[in-house]
C-alpha cells in the first residue's frame, strides 16, 4: 500500500471510506452491546420481562465489554491511520 492521495476530493473521500471500514465489526458490535446492556439495566430496574436486580450486574459486565470493543476499534483505526500516513516518508 502507498500513502493515500489527499490532494484531490476523490482521494480524500476514498481514504475516509477506508478509515470507516477499519474496525467496523468491533465498533458496531460494541455499540450493540452497549444498547443491549442499557436496556437490560432499565428493564431490570422496572422489573419487566421477569428480570431481577441480579441481571443488572451482568448488564454492567456487558456494558464494560461493549465499551472495550468501541475503544479498541478506535485504537485500531488510529493505528491504521498512522501507518498509512508514515508510508510516504
Amino acid at each position: 500500500m502507498t500513502r493515500p492521495n489527499l490532494d484531490t476530493d476523490e482521494g480524500r473521500a476514498a481514504y475516509r471510506a477506508e478509515l470507516r471500514r477499519v474496525g467496523w465489526p468491533f465498533r458496531w458490535g460494541g455499540m450493540a452491546l452497549i444498547v443491549v446492556a442499557a436496556g437490560l439495566v432499565l428493564f431490570a430496574r422496572e422489573g419487566r420481562f421477569g428480570l431481577t436486580e441480579d441481571a443488572v450486574t451482568g448488564a454492567y459486565g456487558v456494558l464494560a465489554v461493549g465499551w472495550a470493543l468501541v475503544i479498541g476499534s478506535i485504537f485500531m483505526r488510529t493505528r491504521h491511520h498512522k501507518r498509512r500516513m508514515a508510508e510516504g516518508l
